[in-house]
């Protein structure tokens, strides 16, 4: 029996009254039940938030298990929503990969900061429908503010806007949209066709393969992604950037953007952007920066130095849900020409209501209908600040800086400026690194991954818990090292 339900069974007569009509309506029960059950939801998460603090790293149940566990739902019979909310989180707790622990030091997903989870409590009950202005006029309002805050970080010129996505994938596939709508005014029309060659645009060998995809949705072709060579140090390389362009210019290609990364995924380098900038210029082609993961460095006036360049974009990508730390799936695109989005989005439908608003996200953004994700960084930065953030992103590249550290005292190299809260380390004596990420993962005492960095197979880690600490740090080292020896 859950807790919920030996709650509900106490004798209490206006309770009983309370929850009389759940079963006849358990979409939509009475007050009462649903605040009783929203209090408990509220206990019951903070308490499973402990026990993931306290317990392994790595599931505990396989994914047989959770199948097996599954098969008792057939939804034929309707379940006691208090036993439904106590068996998911209990399976969530032992079934997946705890990103909110914080021993987790792997890929770019940050545990949530708690005014984030808030704004999605919020956000579900009013569920405003963030297509249109005219409907929903003050969130789409709190959007727009956030976004224009970001923006004037960055240090974007005034008037530069842009949106709330889905993630980074929408936000770049945005700005090659936007590269595209810039390349040729008969783009949106015509598409590819009303270029004179195939269109081109460069992105960093090192840069995340979700340009593959973005290529391939935006109907230019996979082959139209061109992937630079990078200098030795993760970074793409200028010259061969240069090579690049002037190679597709001879065969009649049109190149169309230059898509610089401020955090590689899998070593937090920058590529040099004033540089970018400089070529884009030259060249006549839209600047764009895939900031998902680095951009939340603009917080720090200690770290923005990293960005350099930033601010001569002609749009950015930054994932909220990444070192900005709100809950999954709040990407922005952000950009320096704002007037470019309506003719890149923009149409004409009846059942909409009439505002003539050139700011509608229906006629501005890929997206239709959408959840309001934006309210997850206005209540994060509204509560702490930039200041906040500040501490925030550097206090995670201070404890990249002590993982760093102690395993170089361990006999490890490090092989890249771990700058952005990224460390890449090879093990001692040229030990393979996949056996020993194996062991740490099995351990469940900690959780890093390998990754391809300048030709070496190395140890990734990346602090993204804004509560980890110097403890959890001694844990992952600790637990590299025990690794090396089994």
């Amino acid at each position: 029996m859950s807790i919920l339900t030996e709650a509900l069974e106490v004798e209490d007569a206006e309770a009983s009254a309370n929850y009389a009509g759940y079963h006849e309506n358990a979409l939509y029960p009475p007050i009462g039940y649903r605040q009783f059950v929203d209090d408990f939801l509220t206990q019951a998460l903070s308490r499973a938030s402990r026990q993931i603090a306290q317990g392994p790293v790595t599931p505990a149940l396989s994914r047989e298990s959770i199948e097996a566990a599954l098969q008792f739902y057939d939804f034929k019979t309707p379940q006691p929503l208090q036993e439904l909310l106590d068996s998911t989180i209990e399976l969530l707790k032992d079934g997946v990969v705890h990103f909110n622990h914080p021993c987790y030091f792997g890929l770019f997903n940050p545990a949530p900061s708690f005014p984030a989870q808030c704004a999605d409590r919020i956000a579900a009950v009013f569920n405003p429908q963030l297509a249109s202005a005219v409907t929903s006029p003050a969130a789409v309002a709190i959007e727009a503010h956030t976004i224009a805050a970001v923006a004037k970080r960055a240090g974007l010129p005034a008037g530069s806007s842009g949106h709330f996505t889905s993630g980074g994938s929408e936000a770049n596939y945005t700005g090659l949209i936007c590269a595209l709508t810039h390349a040729h005014k008969d783009f949106a029309l015509c598409g590819s066709r009303a270029l004179s060659g195939m269109p081109t645009f460069y992105v960093s060998q090192d840069s995340h393969r979700a340009w593959l995809k973005i290529a391939h949705q935006a109907g230019i072709g996979r082959t139209s992604a061109r992937l630079v060579r990078t200098d030795g140090a993760g970074r793409m390389d200028m010259s061969g950037l240069r090579e690049a362009i002037g190679k597709d210019r001879e065969a009649g290609c049109i190149p169309v953007m230059i898509a610089a990364t401020a955090g590689t995924t899998n070593a937090g380098m920058v590529d040099p952007m004033r540089d970018c900038a400089q070529i884009a210029r030259e060249e006549g082609i839209w600047l764009h920066v895939d900031a998902a993961w680095g951009g939340a460095a603009i917080a720090s006036d200690k770290l923005k130095p990293l960005l350099a360049g930033i601010e001569l974009a002609d749009s950015i990508t930054i994932d909220a849900h990444k070192w900005f730390a709100a809950t999954m799936g709040c990407g922005m695109f952000i950009t320096a020409r704002p007037g470019l989005l309506s003719s890149a989005f923009h149409v004409a439908a009846s059942y909409m209501p009439p505002s003539g608003a050139q700011e509608d996200p229906y006629v501005t953004t890929a997206q239709w209908s959408r959840r309001f994700v934006g309210l997850r960084l206005f209540l994060s930065l509204a509560a702490a600040g930039w200041k906040g953030y500040a501490r925030h992103v550097e206090k995670s590249v201070a404890l990249a800086g002590n993982i760093a550290q102690a395993l170089t005292a361990s006999g490890w190299r490090i092989l890249n400026m771990p700058a952005l809260g990224v460390v890449c380390a090879l093990p001692p004596g040229g030990r393979d690194v996949r056996p020993i990420v194996g062991r740490v993962l099995k351990s469940g005492r900690a959780w890093v991954s390998a990754a391809l960095f300048e030709g070496h197979e190395v140890v990734r880690a990346c602090v993204t818990h804004g509560e980890s600490t110097a403890q959890d740090v001694a844990a992952l080292v600790d637990s590299l090292n025990t690794a090396l020896g089994s």
